[in-house]
């Protein structure tokens, strides 16, 4: 027997059970079918009430959503004592390949910050390579920073989180890695993970916390999920792009606020999945209520 949409939210409720607003699942769905790409989307209310979880365990490409963890490590090490936030870090351009240790480096022309790379020679302090990974996504600034940082422990904090969903293995623009398959992978449900706790806090500390969402706040690349909210919402998030791969992920500051997660892949024009994307924060936020 089918129960009315309202009923088995009455029913989910007294369970104490999140469930999906009425409605959202179907128009969220149309929005995927209609694009033809493949779409895996998380949302949840930071109190519990609504979720939506639609393809939530897929591992696609993270792409630049896996400079969320690094940001992550670097402020519990500095936490702990490990390192300071204002340690001068030489800029440099070669990094080592994890199949053979052979040497690469990033083109300025691919990534989305040229200001790092004027730094090469000179030094930038942990912090503000942080800034440069976050807000403008910085490659360059990602890979100086997993060095220094070390893969091994990104992953055991992310293993620590819950979040195992999302999972890294290397720098950016490995091309050796690349082609044998050996790529940052997320889930949907491990982004979700991570955004949440830094929502509930505290991941680090408190301030850490305040700190690392004010920096996911003031990414320049706002045309998916920011697009689909009202002007002045805040949003603290980390998109993430590379060849028909397009992602955002973040914390929606509204009257109720949320967490949503959308991981597209195979799209190949980003201002169409940008659209897709911006289009299904709009339900989303429609339904937050």
């Amino acid at each position: 027997m089918a129960f009315p949409a309202f009923l088995c939210l009455l029913l989910s409720a007294v369970a104490g059970q999140a469930a999906a607003p009425p409605g959202l699942r179907d128009r969220v769905q149309k929005l995927i079918t209609d694009s033809g790409a493949e779409v895996a989307v998380a949302f949840r209310t930071l109190d519990g009430r609504y979720e939506l979880l639609i393809d939530p365990d897929r591992s696609i490409h993270a792409a630049s959503t896996m400079k969320v963890p690094v940001m992550i490590e670097l402020f519990r090490q500095a936490d702990a004592g490990l390192l300071s936030l204002d340690e001068a870090l030489r800029v440099r351009n070669e990094f080592h390949s994890i199949v053979d240790g052979s040497p690469y480096r990033l083109d300025a022309g691919d990534d989305s910050d040229a200001e790092v790379y004027k730094a090469i020679g000179g030094t930038m302090t942990l912090r503000q390579l942080c800034d440069a990974m976050i807000t403008t996504s910085s490659n360059l600034a990602a890979n100086l920073l997993i060095e220094r940082l070390g893969v091994d422990r990104i992953r055991g904090t992310v293993h620590a989180l819950g979040a195992d969903g999302m999972q890294v293995l290397r720098g950016v623009e490995d091309g050796k890695a690349f082609d044998q398959g050996l790529n940052n992978t997320t889930t949907v449900r491990g982004l979700l993970v991570l955004f949440e706790k830094l929502a509930h806090g505290p991941v680090v500390s408190a301030k850490a916390d305040a700190d690392m969402l004010a920096m996911l706040a003031r990414q320049t690349f706002n045309d998916a999920i920011p697009a689909g909210v009202p002007p002045g919402t805040r949003v603290a998030h980390k998109t993430g792009t590379i060849t028909r791969i397009h992602h955002d992920a973040g914390i929606v500051y509204g009257d109720r606020p949320y967490v949503l997660v959308v991981l597209v892949r195979g799209v190949d024009e980003q201002k169409q999945s940008a659209a897709l994307i911006a289009g299904i924060s709009r339900e989303v936020w429609s339904a937050a209520r």
